[in-house]
């Protein structure tokens, strides 16, 4: 399976963003889909988590601010991404939780800059 997480930018503190993430197969119908990030200089973190019945889990410096979701017919996942802050600033990726090695793509950047 191949992940590819697109969407990102740049955008002004308050903005939002709205991530994707296609995957080469149906696969996120089967296993929990998440979104997970990397700021310069951090280790990657957990950020949203979905399951195939839809039930969602938020980071807690995301909560309220996030919105997770996927579409089965077409093997893509979402990250709609609120009210964002200049510490948001990442590389964010996408795989399943908990999350496969060779599931990493490329990722996608998201600056949150004046």
């Amino acid at each position: 399976v191949q992940l590819q997480a697109y969407g990102g930018g740049l955008v002004q503190p308050g903005g939002s963003l709205r991530l994707s993430c296609a995957a080469s197969r149906s696969i996120f119908s089967l296993n929990v889909g998440a979104w997970y990030r990397q700021a310069p200089g951090k280790q990657r973190e957990f950020v949203a988590s979905i399951t195939s019945s839809g039930s969602t889990n938020y980071a807690d410096s995301m909560k309220g601010r996030l919105t997770i979701s996927t579409d089965n017919a077409k093997n893509t996942m979402y990250l709609q991404m609120n009210s964002l802050k200049p510490e948001d600033t990442a590389v964010y990726y996408c795989n399943i939780f908990p999350p496969i090695r060779v599931y990493w793509g490329l990722g996608t950047l998201v600056t949150v800059s004046s």
